[in-house]
């Protein structure tokens, strides 16, 4: 039976370090499952474990704590992709066998798939075979992970794994963000699954069993896709994007910058009922010299960074987070 499930969530477009902050929860509580709720290879945690950097795609960060790591059936799989994963892993000395379930109800990414999202050039897509793998998923013609028999060693119920399988606690990975649901997000610049907390109730997961979630934010916010996101009058943003290193962990891809707009973030933390909050890469203003926020549509700069801070922690504090539940980290491991 579930005991507890604690939840992270993207507050923004993704990129905003969920894999730092999945890594760090594996080590400092108390989890039976690391459950990956919605997404495919589209995604990318970058986690630095031991002193090694692995970039994972599809599976969550709970293998890296010998936790047992589930890909859920609010994930896309890409079997090719999924046994790359498992093997680059095991190669750095991660027991990724071992450790690695997908639910037997999980759909599958096909080569059809990847073919016809590789001709995207309207939603700015990692093509990644994400969107179609979805659609053929609610058109009741996809294919499900119990299908292929090079996945059975790997199959579970998630039913039984979750109301049979003894004392169950879970730290549910999330991937993309809020900005980037399909419900929520920019339609039509979105991806294709739900990246709020009821991405995980759609898992399996009672809703009664949800105790901490975890809200995780850069102190500016990054996008990739095809619409026009960073300034283009303020040099300002190459410098944010120099110093973070925004290159996408998927595609490599160059991230637009912005400020940090405070109502995509209120907006996500109502919506999702967040509980506690990680604003990562504080140091990247810090080296630029620069803080600032969008407010209503009005650029808010700030004197230092102690100033922004004071600004974000008092909105935060209104909405009905408490202040020593505001965290600040920086571009680094852990928090």
């Amino acid at each position: 039976m579930i005991r507890a499930t604690d939840i992270i969530v993207d507050l923004q477009y993704g990129d905003c370090g969920k894999g730092k902050i999945a890594h760090a929860l594996c080590t400092t509580k108390d989890y039976t499952h690391v459950l990956r709720y919605n997404g495919g290879g589209n995604a990318g945690h970058t986690i630095f474990h031991k002193g090694q950097k692995f970039v994972t795609h599809h599976i969550p960060a709970g293998v890296f704590a010998g936790i047992k790591s589930v890909i859920g059936p609010g994930c896309v799989l890409n079997p090719e992709k999924f046994f790359e994963e498992i093997k680059s892993l095991e190669a750095g000395g991660i027991n990724a066998r071992e450790m690695v379930r997908v639910a037997n109800n999980t759909h599958v990414i096909t080569q059809a798939h990847l073919d016809e999202d590789g001709k995207d050039v309207k939603v700015g897509t990692t093509r990644q075979g994400n969107g179609p793998a979805y659609r053929d998923k609610y058109a009741r013609t996809g294919v499900r992970a119990e299908s292929l028999p090079e996945l059975k060693p790997y199959l579970v119920d998630l039913y039984d794994e979750w109301f049979e399988g003894g004392d169950v606690r879970i730290l549910a990975e999330g991937a993309q963000g809020f900005g980037l649901d399909i419900d929520w997000g920019e339609y039509p610049y979105v991806t294709s699954s739900h990246c709020t907390v009821g991405g995980v109730i759609l898992n399996g997961v009672p809703y009664s069993s949800v105790r901490d979630v975890w809200g995780v934010a850069k102190m500016y916010e990054t996008y990739v896709g095809k619409k026009e996101f960073q300034p283009k009058d303020n040099p300002v943003f190459d410098k944010i994007a120099e110093v973070g290193e925004e290159y996408g962990a998927t595609t490599g891809r160059r991230r637009q910058c912005n400020w940090m707009s405070m109502q995509l973030l209120e907006h996500a933390i109502r919506i999702n009922g967040i509980t506690d909050v990680v604003f990562n890469k504080v140091d990247v203003l810090r080296s630029v010299g620069e803080w600032a926020v969008i407010d209503k549509g009005s650029i808010v700069p700030f004197k230092s960074e102690a100033d922004m801070k004071a600004f974000v922690v008092d909105r935060l504090v209104k909405l009905g987070i408490k202040q020593e539940k505001v965290l600040f980290s920086e571009n680094k491991d852990g928090f």
